[in-house]
């Protein structure tokens, strides 16, 4: 969860924390299965009514287009949250610590089309991590972010992990991640081996052997852990 400041028009600085991209895919995740479950409540209802649909676009209409402006009309009518949001206590927001208006929400969604529909999410994951301020491609051009309205937690409980009193690192190279870079990298590798997802694992462990430099014959999942444990060894000491 990565800490920034906002300067208001009235210059008062406001210290923000970007919500975690985990809490945001969840949100992503719940925000899905309740515009599927429409979609499949409303066929039925329609089907049911036995209503004459000559025009089959009428049909599409009334089905689709709640689901279609749903990103947009939640987060307009509950000040930058749809329901996901809400319940991942996330909210969208502008970056100046203004509220935003129907156009930055609008332009938020019209860009999901590249963030989350062309890439399947991808470009969002990409742009968030590369560019910081939790913002996507949608927030960078409406100037919005997304911030965390969770207590916050300290590093001990989010980043570092126990580690034996004789640990040794292996590689100091893992001071050049920040600490949301490496919160983002254990999100990512804990939950790539709950769901014993190996592609994302070499991923990872390609992305840091690039950045950090390091070659090693270590096998993917052991060279990640030993980053995440490297990094806490590292950061205890500071």
């Amino acid at each position: 969860m990565e800490q920034f400041q906002i300067e208001t028009a009235q210059n008062i600085s406001i210290d923000q924390n970007t919500a975690h991209l985990g809490d945001r895919m969840l949100a992503y995740l719940i925000d899905s299965l309740i515009i599927t479950a429409y979609l499949i409540v409303m066929f039925f209802l329609l089907v049911s009514l036995d209503l004459d649909f000559g025009d089959s676009w009428v049909f599409y209409l009334i089905m689709s287009l709640p689901a279609f402006l749903y990103y947009v009309l939640f987060e307009s009518l509950l000040d930058g949250q749809t329901i996901g949001k809400k319940l991942m206590q996330v909210r969208v927001v502008k970056l100046d610590g203004s509220k935003p208006g129907f156009a930055s929400y609008l332009i938020r969604w019209v860009l999901r089309i590249i963030d989350v529909g062309i890439s399947s999410g991808g470009v969002a994951v990409l742009t968030i991590l590369v560019r910081g301020k939790g913002q996507r491609v949608g927030d960078i051009a409406a100037g919005t972010t997304v911030i965390s309205e969770k207590r916050k937690i300290s590093l001990q409980d989010t980043l570092l992990r126990q580690l034996p009193e004789d640990y040794s690192p292996r590689f100091s190279q893992v001071t050049v991640f920040s600490d949301r870079e490496m919160q983002t990298i254990k999100e990512l590798y804990d939950s790539a081996v709950r769901n014993g997802d190996h592609n994302v694992i070499v991923s990872l462990s390609d992305q840091i052997k690039k950045v950090t430099g390091v070659h090693t014959e270590l096998k993917p999942i052991e060279f990640v852990d030993i980053i995440v444990k490297d990094y806490s060894y590292y950061t205890q000491q500071l």
